[in-house]
């Protein structure tokens, strides 16, 4: 493991994103005696085998797994993430955050911390959910646009295998292994989401196996 290098890892089926993607990481400030990869997945079943594949292919101990229709805004952001973690129980930071979701695992219900800016048919909202406190809060999940990582955990595509809850998977994974997963203050986002139309297909089926597998944890009196 590299602890001097910072890997960006994104799942790839449109080019020409991903290269508006790729020019903003590279616009970023790195930090002195740090260096960046950055890991293109191409043909992913799905988000959890494409991650672990972009994972086991890297050997830095700083990954971030970004969606690629996501513009990094930050040009310190690198700076902010080391800072961060700094911190050895800090597992996972992500921009945008639920507080604690709800036993149906409908998470985007569970009290959103964090903001970013979202660009969908050609005009661009700032999104601002409730304040993350400073340096940070500590959150139950992340939203999977953006997901920044000091620790190796292997992605459950033993059971997710489409593109929903992912990210939520993760966040629990984590949490399991007693590391705080955390959206830090932000003065201004971080990240600009280009979001498209939602394809909701498998979103159900998914939610189901997130309940079934993270029942106890959904359940539990834990805040956060």
């Amino acid at each position: 493991m590299d602890n001097h290098k910072f890997c960006f890892i994104m799942c790839v089926d449109d080019a020409f994103r991903a290269e508006e993607a790729i020019y903003y990481i590279r616009r970023l400030h790195v930090p002195e005696n740090y260096s960046v990869d950055i890991l293109s997945v191409t043909d992913a079943a799905c988000m959890t085998s494409g991650y672990n594949e972009g994972m086991q292919a890297s050997d830095a101990r700083y990954k971030i797994y970004i969606h690629q229709d996501v513009l990094i805004l930050e040009k310190d952001m690198l700076y902010k993430l080391l800072g961060l973690f700094q911190n050895p129980d800090i597992g996972m930071v992500g921009v945008v955050g639920e507080a604690n979701p709800p036993v149906n695992g409908m998470v985007w219900f569970g009290g959103n911390i964090g903001k970013l800016y979202f660009q969908n048919m050609g005009s661009t909202i700032l999104q601002e959910y409730a304040p993350a406190g400073n340096p940070y809060s500590t959150v139950a999940t992340i939203d999977g646009m953006f997901m920044a990582t000091q620790y190796d955990i292997p992605w459950r595509e033993d059971i997710f295998g489409g593109w929903d809850f992912y990210d939520a998977s993760q966040s629990m994974e984590f949490h399991r292994r007693c590391l705080q997963v955390i959206v830090p203050h932000q003065e201004t986002p971080w990240c600009l989401h280009d979001g498209g139309v939602m394809n909701l297909k498998d979103y159900y089926s998914q939610r189901k196996i997130f309940v079934e597998e993270y029942q106890k944890e959904l359940n539990s009196a834990i805040r956060w």
